[in-house]
């Protein structure tokens, strides 16, 4: 292996695993949105972490949140559909992180380019996910339409500013700690 193809494996590696740390920490910031919106929208403010949790487990969490908060407690908590829905939330980001993360340190050169290019990854998961990976867990793992169509529940307005939010966070860590910034040229 030559100097420059070490180099560059090493220069990947490093934009996966910074890529991993942006997505859990864009899936955060995104997931903190969507549960203050719930709460201000009076849909509960743990309800985001049990609709998506009720891809694998029973939609009750989700449900009675909801319903709590139609009627004045918007705080309704259980804590394993709780840990279910943030695990898979984190996952989920940690795994378009390192996507990200790989792909950045390959073709992106700046840091304001690494930033923008975070939320059009955002904005591209948010699409891939509302078309295809919603779906396809839904049917995969039973979890109807809820699942199929959360970004209809969520509203397309907020599922946006949600995965921008992602992306953006995404693209503003891999900026700053990755060699996404020194693009190797071939």
């Amino acid at each position: 292996m030559s100097a420059t193809e070490k180099t560059r494996s090493t220069s990947v590696k490093r934009g996966v695993m910074v890529g991993v740390i942006g997505g859990v920490v864009g899936s955060i910031a995104m997931a903190m949105y969507a549960m203050i919106i719930s709460a201000e929208k009076h849909t509960g403010f743990f309800t985001p972490l049990y609709h998506i949790a009720s891809a694998f487990i029973s939609p009750t969490a989700m449900m009675t949140s909801m319903g709590d908060a139609m009627h004045g407690n918007a705080a309704y908590f259980t804590i394993a559909p709780a840990i279910v829905g943030a695990i898979v939330h984190m996952m989920t980001g940690a795994i378009a992180g390192a996507i990200f993360g790989a792909l950045a340190t390959r073709i992106v050169s700046t840091r304001f380019v690494t930033v923008v290019a975070g939320m059009a990854f955002g904005l591209l998961v948010m699409v891939v996910n509302s078309f295809v990976g919603l779906p396809v867990a839904a049917r995969l793992f039973g979890g109807g339409k809820p699942i199929s169509d959360m970004s209809k529940i969520v509203g397309w307005g907020h599922f946006t500013i949600e995965h921008l939010i992602f992306g953006l966070v995404l693209g503003l860590i891999v900026a700053t700690r990755s060699s996404a910034t020194t693009k190797i040229n071939n």
